[in-house]
């Protein structure tokens, strides 16, 4: 039978799905002595929920991760507009990245340029936040259809995932607009030539306004990952960049974030920290399938637990 543990009494690892760690990758071994815990929540944005009161797959990531970049995210609407790699295909057109294209700022600007008298006609403000994260600025209050995560859309057509509906037609339309002045933008074709992604769409998600102050039952997180960081701040707790040391150095009631990363580099790179660190504390191991284990230093001595294995 799952048990349940309190997430402030042990170290928390946030890992990839269960799925992607093959038979022979060492935290298999670990999962053998470890006790299985209730289920946590699936998924990037669901699972964000499972350490910050309130926060589920409908976040207003835009606002949250504009005040923890810009600190000016009070008094308006917010949507996140992140650069995009779309591609047709015989079945529609896919979304293949978002985010994470190699842009540096002058070449995000370069991008943006054009788009920013489309964007003013409709009464809305693109900011540039950084390279990989671009921001809509709306009049506060502004009522916004349901825009699709990345997570839930990368890989699928998109037209399974654009706003619905009479509300959402404006955004449709503008989106086409956006997008047939940046397949048209000479700085795709210097991208190519360099093997890099065209930047041709942008992904509009994350909308709403900023949220009061933020409840967690940790004391802080380290991770890369903007969103989570953000989420960190919002809530007063420390957040510290994905470090071997910061690691290596966490405790109970700290949030490591390796989700977004493959388990073959959690093995290759991040192991024998891990293995170091699972040895000598408490630690809850979950799963972005949702699945959880508790380890504790102690399990270690059950090896008929690994037996015929």
């Amino acid at each position: 039978m799952a048990v349940s543990a309190k997430p402030e009494q042990s170290l928390q690892l946030w890992l990839p799905a269960l799925a992607h760690f093959e038979p022979a990758h060492p935290l298999r071994e670990w999962l053998t002595r470890a006790d299985r815990l209730s289920d946590g929540r699936a998924g990037y944005l669901a699972g964000l929920g499972d350490y910050f009161q309130g926060i589920d797959a409908n976040v207003p990531a835009a606002a949250i991760t504009r005040e923890f970049l810009a600190g000016d995210a009070a008094g308006a609407s917010w949507l996140s507009a992140d650069p995009a790699w779309v591609q047709p295909d015989m079945n529609g057109v896919r979304l293949l990245a978002c985010g994470q294209l190699q842009l540096g700022m002058d070449e995000a600007q370069a991008f943006a340029a054009p788009l920013r008298p489309v964007f003013a006609e409709a009464g809305i403000q693109l900011e540039i936040s950084t390279p990989d994260r671009w921001h809509l600025k709306l009049a506060a209050n502004t009522s916004l259809p349901s825009f699709a995560a990345p997570e839930q859309a990368l890989g699928e057509d998109l037209s399974q995932h654009l706003p619905q509906g009479v509300e959402g037609r404006r955004w449709r339309v503008l989106l086409n607009e956006i997008q047939v002045l940046l397949h048209q933008h000479p700085l795709n074709a210097q991208r190519r030539a360099r093997g890099l992604a065209p930047v041709n769409s942008l992904w509009l998600w994350g909308g709403g306004s900023l949220p009061n102050p933020l409840k967690s039952s940790l004391h802080g997180v380290i991770s890369d990952d903007l969103l989570l960081c953000a989420l960190a701040r919002r809530a007063n707790m420390v957040q510290q960049a994905r470090t071997a040391e910061s690691v290596a150095a966490a405790s109970a009631g700290w949030l490591i974030d390796l989700q977004d990363l493959p388990a073959s580099e959690i093995a290759l790179h991040w192991w024998p920290t891990l293995q170091s660190l699972l040895g000598r504390q408490s630690c809850v191991l979950h799963f972005a399938s949702a699945e959880r284990w508790l380890r504790k230093p102690w399990h270690r001595w059950r090896i008929w637990r690994g037996a015929g294995r």
